[in-house]
């Protein structure tokens, strides 16, 4: 039993294609709008939220760490998160209740590295890179 053939078997050939269409997954990815209900940014690639509290999530094996963590409430959908805080002593610019921007991790919502559970990272504090605060090129502003 194979597919239809001849000359009246368009109709069968067409209708049994665009069903069997939802078998692949990159193709059910790009037309469910999952990205915009599954995927805490809601389809955009930064967003803003309130740190919650300073979190430290061990590191998978054989790795031995802390990697130093905040959770994170989004403002424009109230969904917690929890994203990665770069460079030694990073955290240390970070205090509860600052409004921070976070990213993507890299990876497209998969956790990087050996931090696990971890998909998003700390890109701003307070309007200010995260970056600028750590090489002391700029100031935290007094709140």
């Amino acid at each position: 039993m194979g597919k239809p053939r001849g000359i009246r078997a368009g109709r069968k050939l067409h209708t049994r294609s665009r069903t069997q269409r939802w078998a692949d997954k990159g193709y059910n990815k790009a037309h469910l709008s999952t990205k915009y209900t599954a995927n805490p940014f809601g389809g955009s690639s930064h967003a803003k939220g309130i740190v919650l509290e300073k979190v430290g999530v061990e590191s998978k094996q054989p790795n031995s760490a802390v990697r130093k963590c905040v959770r994170v409430q989004l403002i424009k959908n109230g969904k917690k998160i929890t994203a990665f805080v770069p460079w030694d002593g990073g955290l240390n610019f970070i205090d509860e209740n600052d409004e921070v921007l976070v990213s993507g991790f890299g990876r497209s919502g998969h956790a990087v590295g050996d931090i696990p559970g971890v998909r998003f990272l700390i890109v701003k504090v307070a309007s200010v890179s995260l970056w600028a605060l750590y090489r002391e090129k700029k100031d935290k502003p007094k709140s």
